[in-house]
């Protein structure tokens, strides 16, 4: 049996090409090849390989973790897997930028929709923010103008909606088709 090649990744960089292939050898293990390809100026390529065995892929994550972890963090002093987390999601905007458990969505799947308020139901609605407004804050202060009683929604128009920043007529027709849907549901 010939070596397996199970995925691949490329990228170039200018006359630099790389190959990232995780293979199978004869002896059913596995192993990452690297490898780096430069195309020279009469059109040859110089090629540079290096492979990682699959008992060293653990030690091979950890070393580009640490690596990556102390460019980031360089001096200052030792940074827990919890602060790593919060520093990526303060760089992160709107919706993505909260923790999981607080999105509105990951929030209805794990929860239900009754675990939700008014805001975040309308967030789902609505679906997107702008960019000093996620759709969560947004939510909220279209429910805080009727205050927070989902039933006035149902006085809104499309250019009512559209008084609030990031809400365009899309938005507003899938607040107002919500209304609707459920006015029919229950024959008001």
């Amino acid at each position: 049996m010939k070596n397996n090649t199970l995925a691949t990744e490329t990228f170039s960089n200018r006359n630099m090409h790389y190959f990232l292939d995780f293979k199978v050898a004869e002896n059913n293990s596995n192993y990452i090849r690297i490898t780096r390809s430069d195309q020279q100026p009469d059109q040859s390529y110089v090629r540079s390989q290096v492979v990682v065995f699959e008992e060293d892929f653990y030690f091979l994550i950890q070393a580009f973790a640490s690596l990556f972890k102390r460019v980031i963090y360089r001096g200052q002093k030792e940074v827990g897997v919890q602060q790593l987390r919060e520093a990526r999601l303060e760089h992160l905007k709107g919706i993505k930028g909260m923790a999981p458990e607080l999105r509105p969505r990951e929030k209805l799947l794990a929860r239900g929709a009754y675990a939700l308020s008014h805001g975040e139901l309308m967030a789902l609605l609505i679906g997107s923010g702008v960019s000093d407004l996620n759709a969560v804050e947004l939510g909220g202060q279209i429910m805080a103008s009727i205050g927070d009683d989902p039933g006035r929604l149902a006085f809104l128009d499309v250019d009512r909606l559209k008084l609030f920043k990031g809400m365009g007529v899309a938005k507003s027709c899938a607040v107002l088709a919500a209304v609707e849907l459920s006015r029919r549901m229950y024959g008001f």
